[in-house]
């Protein structure tokens, strides 16, 4: 009888093993997917602040509140099925498709620095005092905004994991659409709220908080400024890479064996610091790649008959 009941306990601590090394394996996974698309994070996190500029200070909070719920049905309502039917039965359209959305990132990129360049900028309209429809309609273009964000940063952690089973990789997916969420939406919140913490601090007594309240307050334009910079970085960075590894898989191998070639000889010629050399080799040949494929689809847009310039966007939505 005791022996019986110590095999099952035997069974019951194997099968906890056994759950525990999934949960790390699936954790493992999640963390490498969120990873490879860091650079749409970056980016989501860099261009959702603007959604909320001009808007009354007690506002923010609750539209962002409403962006990230948004968000998150994105990822788990539309997003999320599309993505595990299209693995699960045609895995080879997931190359293109991701290099659909490089191509975009891209085009995104390039477009910032050639408005960056020529100074044509969107024009912007200021937010004061919104209706709750006013309110609604923002919330939903930045909701509408997020889900091509989101999808890009779906596919690409889909990608990652196409080789786990079909739970595995549901699993995984669920775990970085609230991972990322909850990362951008929190990054976005503090961002939004830092110069209503600087102001608060900046009315206190003591001497060292109203330093750092004003700080706080003269470093937010700066911040938003720098966030743009890496978001645009980011953009022609994850773009460029992932149109790279695209053209290898597809057959087209020169561009990515030119550049894997010269992180080599980098990462081999660097020594103790030849990782890390590599790795930036590859990141800034990425983003060349990325500049001229954005640059060409930039010209296009605004060049060609069928092209289209940006509209003008309230800098509140």
């Amino acid at each position: 009888m005791s022996g019986g009941l110590f095999a099952l306990l035997d069974d019951v601590a194997a099968l906890a093993r056994l759950a525990a090394a999934s949960v790390d394996d699936v954790s493992a996974a999640a963390g490498r997917a969120s990873m490879k698309a860091a650079g749409v994070v970056v980016d989501d996190t860099a261009v959702t602040p603007q959604y909320v500029q001009g808007v009354a200070a007690k506002r923010e909070l609750p539209m962002i509140k409403k962006i990230a719920i948004g968000s998150l049905r994105n990822k788990l309502l539309i997003i999320l099925p599309l993505a595990l039917l299209l693995s699960q039965f045609l895995p080879w359209l997931l190359t293109p498709i991701l290099m659909l959305g490089g191509t975009f990132l891209c085009y995104e990129g390039a477009e910032k620095i050639w408005e960056k360049l020529s100074g044509h900028h969107p024009e912007e309209k200021k937010a004061t005092a919104l209706d709750d429809a006013a309110e609604k309609t923002m919330v939903s273009g930045a909701i509408r905004t997020d889900l091509i964000l989101s999808a890009e940063i779906m596919v690409i952690s889909l990608n990652e994991v196409a080789d786990e089973p079909f739970v595995s990789r549901a699993v995984i997916l669920v775990a970085v659409a609230f991972l990322i969420t909850a990362v951008v939406y929190g990054v976005v919140a503090l961002i939004v709220k830092m110069d209503d913490i600087g102001l608060a601090l900046s009315q206190r007594s003591s001497a060292v908080a109203q330093k750092v309240g004003h700080g706080l307050v003269r470093a937010m334009p700066g911040l938003l400024a720098t966030i743009s910079v890496v978001g645009t970085v980011a953009m022609l960075w994850v773009g460029g890479h992932i149109l790279l590894v695209g053209a290898d898989d597809l057959g087209w191998h020169a561009p990515y064996e030119l550049v894997h070639h010269l992180e080599e000889d980098v990462h081999h010629a660097a020594g103790a610091l030849g990782a890390a050399l590599g790795w930036l080799v590859n990141t800034a040949l990425s983003a060349v790649a990325g500049v001229v494929v954005g640059a060409v689809v930039v010209a296009l847009m605004h060049l060609l008959p069928f092209g289209h310039h940006k509209t003008a966007e309230p800098t509140a939505h």
